[in-house]
C-alpha cells in the first residue's frame, strides 16, 4: 500500500518536482513522461511526496498514481495504456467477426470446404 503522503499527491506536485528533478543513474524499467521529459516513475513519486527512498510504495503503486493523474507511463520504453479503451477493443472485435463471417459463407467458405472433405473421405471409406 502506498504511503499516505504518496497517496495524496496532486498533478501539480508531480509537475513541480519534475521541473527540478535530476536523475543521473540508469533508467529503471518503469518511467513516466512529464512535459516531454522521461523520468524514473517511483523515484519521481517519492521525491514529490517528500518521503525517503525506502518508503514502502512500490513501482506498481507509483505507476498507478501517475496514470491516475493523467501522465504517460512506459515500461522499458513502451507506452502503457492506463485503462483499456473498450470502444477500440469492441471495434476490433466486430471487425474480426465481420472478417470471419465472410469465410464461413458461400461455395468457397471454410465450412463448405470442410463438409466437402468429409463427404470425400466418407465416400472413400465406404468403397
Amino acid at each position: 500500500m502506498a504511503s499516505a503522503k504518496v497517496s495524496v499527491l496532486t498533478t501539480q506536485d508531480l509537475l513541480t518536482t519534475a521541473r527540478r528533478f535530476q536523475w543521473t543513474r540508469q533508467m529503471p524499467k518503469w518511467t513516466v513522461v512529464v512535459e516531454g521529459r522521461e523520468f524514473p516513475a517511483r523515484p519521481l513519486v517519492l521525491e514529490a511526496a517528500g518521503v525517503p527512498p525506502n518508503d514502502p510504495t512500490n513501482s506498481h503503486q507509483a505507476v498507478a498514481i501517475l496514470q491516475a493523474r493523467g501522465f504517460e507511463v512506459r515500461y522499458e520504453g513502451t507506452a502503457i495504456q492506463s485503462k483499456p479503451d473498450s470502444s477500440t477493443d469492441q471495434a476490433a472485435a466486430l471487425e474480426l467477426i465481420r472478417s470471419l463471417r465472410g469465410c464461413a459463407k458461400g461455395p468457397e467458405s471454410l465450412v463448405e470446404a470442410r463438409e466437402r472433405e468429409h463427404r470425400i473421405e466418407k465416400d472413400r471409406l465406404a468403397r
